[in-house]
């Protein structure tokens, strides 16, 4: 979690005056350290192993890592300093993680999940676990007790689960967000990435119709291109018909490489098993771990609370943002969105 140490305070520090500069990626961090004492040290809790991982797929070098941190730190400072954002190495280094240690495309990525959270107040305003317990109890959505063979967390998401008359879709939402925030803390999750299991039985037109392309558009730009974390596949599994129409809403906006970790299986478990392993995975789904159980996901996240609340009310909204950051352009993309939309039900009509 985050410690006091933002954005505006370490760059007034480090730079003595209100303007930051970029320091070389290979000079200042012992002093920068000395400057900031309170600021947590990064301890690595990875194994042997997946330090192994890390170097070989995310480019990561531990004999570097704290150089790239304080590289990424200074390009903040310099670049967008009143961003508002945690400046500790444990955060910083999520963003590394997520684009391979591409300091320009992890610079991106962190100013976009900032300005997703800006974009979206139905979604992020008053985010904490309490705040959407009708979500957790419903089932929505999960975390499975056991990781995968490549040490992944699966993220179960039903969305015959929720009821629309009880509450919008943007409670869903933000029970995934959270969920994905709180697995982002581990730094295996950051090296291994996440699978997703989608079960989409049951799922009707009405239903289906409030998922349109607005809402797509936001979610997979949040996934895709404003939270540091790896997906490594989506299984579908139980699509009706009708998802023909869902996945065509959403391909438009799908990167090629995320797009070809969909993975469609229908009512075909022996087919889900070859993604998923059986031993793994719940009754429900032909697996042999027992009956999908809620509880525990639900109570972890539930007693996370205070971590949340510590850590959104040191995101500062920055108040000097200008158009080309946003990853989402507002009013414009609002009304191409609605266009989209008048085409929509027709479309779900004909493929349910």
């Amino acid at each position: 979690m985050c410690s006091a140490w933002f954005l505006t305070d370490s760059c007034h520090i480090m730079s003595g005056d209100s303007d930051c500069t970029r320091t070389s990626p290979s000079a200042g961090s012992p002093s920068d350290n000395e400057l900031l004492p309170d600021r947590p040290k990064y301890v690595c809790s990875l194994s042997p192993d997946l330090i192994t991982k890390a170097r070989e797929e995310l480019q990561e070098k531990p004999e570097w890592r704290l150089r790239d941190v304080q590289a990424l730190r200074d390009m903040v400072c310099k670049d967008y300093p009143s961003l508002g954002t945690c400046l500790d190495d444990a955060f910083l280094l999520r963003f590394l993680r997520a684009r391979k240690f591409d300091y320009d495309r992890a610079l991106q990525l962190l100013v976009n999940y900032h300005t997703c959270r800006r974009s979206w107040p139905e979604v992020f305003n008053n985010l904490k676990p309490s705040a959407i317990k009708p979500v957790l109890e419903s089932g929505f959505v999960t975390v499975l007790p056991r990781l995968d063979p490549e040490g992944r967390h699966v993220v179960c998401i039903r969305p015959d689960r929720w009821t629309p008359s009880n509450y919008p879709i943007t409670e869903n939402i933000r029970a995934i967000y959270l969920t994905l925030e709180k697995l982002i803390q581990s730094e295996e999750t950051q090296v291994n990435g996440i699978v997703i299991l989608a079960d989409y039985k049951g799922v009707s037109l009405s239903k289906a119709s409030h998922f349109g392309p607005f809402v797509a558009k936001k979610v997979i730009g949040i996934l895709q291109d404003g939270f540091p974390i790896r997906i490594k596949a989506v299984n579908i599994i139980n699509e009706p018909r009708i998802f023909k129409g869902i996945f065509a809403i959403i391909k438009p906006f799908l990167k090629e490489k995320i797009a070809n970790r969909f993975f469609l299986h229908g009512c075909d478990l022996n087919s889900l098993h070859q993604n998923i392993p059986p031993v793994i995975l719940p009754e429900e789904y032909g697996g042999t771990s027992g009956k999908l159980d809620i509880s525990a996901w639900n109570e972890l996240l539930l007693a996370s609370e205070e971590d949340f609340l510590h850590d959104f009310s040191q995101l500062v909204l920055p108040c000097d943002s200008s158009p080309h950051d946003m990853l989402v352009s507002g009013d414009a993309d609002e009304k191409q969105c609605d266009d989209s939309l008048r085409g929509l039900k027709p479309q779900l009509y004909y493929c349910y």
